[in-house]
């Protein structure tokens, strides 16, 4: 498991005085896949993305010293609920179901769920097409569930994947996978797999940093909170967003992105 332990510049405790430099001193541990490109992933032994350098920026906002695991996706969830991390940094969309468990920031990433397929596949524009196709979802996302609940999910056959629902349809192994618009586009703009975007989105999805609802994590998540709306203020969010992808995707939906 790649481990990668971030400290906050200038923050350490030994510079502050009293019960501030205990406050100071605490640790975030910040669960991701390393694996949903651009948000989170692993170049040359290095755990990078967007997602890494909002919590980096978010550990010297609020004097936190941000430590990274990661694991499959699909195993998040169940590590926040026993207590082995922290909070997840990788894309968690606010649902009804994951508010009845978590206490969640204010959304960092405002976007859409989106359908690709293999290019040249025109016979499938969007959600409406996709009775009888198969459609692969990364197990454990909110995807699957979105599929789900559209009018035509009993004639869709939605397919739960650890890894690769990219090369799979690709390769014409499945029909199409769904996605968010901003990775998709970012995996069809930096990766050889023949693939395309089929319509628009077709649900807004609303991503937050989820922590336990008990005391220390409705504390914690106050913290965090705080640092994201002052990062948001001085336009640290924005310069982040800008840097990875030529758009603000922090504050509006990018349903008309490209």
């Amino acid at each position: 498991m790649l481990r990668s332990l971030i400290l906050a510049a200038g923050l350490a405790a030994t510079a502050l005085p009293g019960p501030l430099a205990a406050q100071e001193a605490d640790t975030l541990r910040v669960g991701m896949s390393g694996g949903y490109f651009p948000f989170t992933f692993v170049r040359q032994d290095e755990l990078q993305g967007f997602e890494v350098d909002v919590m980096n920026a978010v550990g010297e906002e609020a004097g936190l010293d941000i430590e990274f695991e990661t694991m499959s996706f699909s195993g998040l969830i169940g590590a926040l609920d026993a207590g082995r991390i922290d909070t997840i940094a990788n894309q968690i969309t606010i649902t009804p179901e994951r508010e009845e468990a978590f206490v969640f920031t204010q959304p960092y990433v405002i976007d859409g769920a989106q359908v690709v397929v293999r290019e040249g596949n025109d016979e499938i524009g969007g959600v409406e097409d996709l009775s009888g196709r198969s459609v692969a979802v990364n197990l454990g996302s909110n995807f699957e569930q979105l599929l789900r609940d559209l009018p035509n999910a009993d004639e869709i056959d939605i397919r739960t994947y650890e890894s690769n629902i990219e090369q799979d349809v690709a390769l014409g192994r499945v029909d199409a996978f769904v996605m968010d618009r901003v990775s998709s586009a970012q995996v069809i703009a930096e990766s050889p797999l023949p693939l395309q975007l089929a319509g628009q989105p077709f649900s807004e999805i609303r991503n937050a940093l989820p922590f336990r609802d008990d005391e220390e994590g409705r504390a914690m998540r106050d913290r965090v909170d705080a640092a994201l709306t002052a990062l948001r203020e001085d336009g640290t969010l924005e310069a982040i967003s800008q840097e990875w992808f030529g758009s603000d995707i922090t504050t509006a939906a990018t349903t008309d992105a490209d």
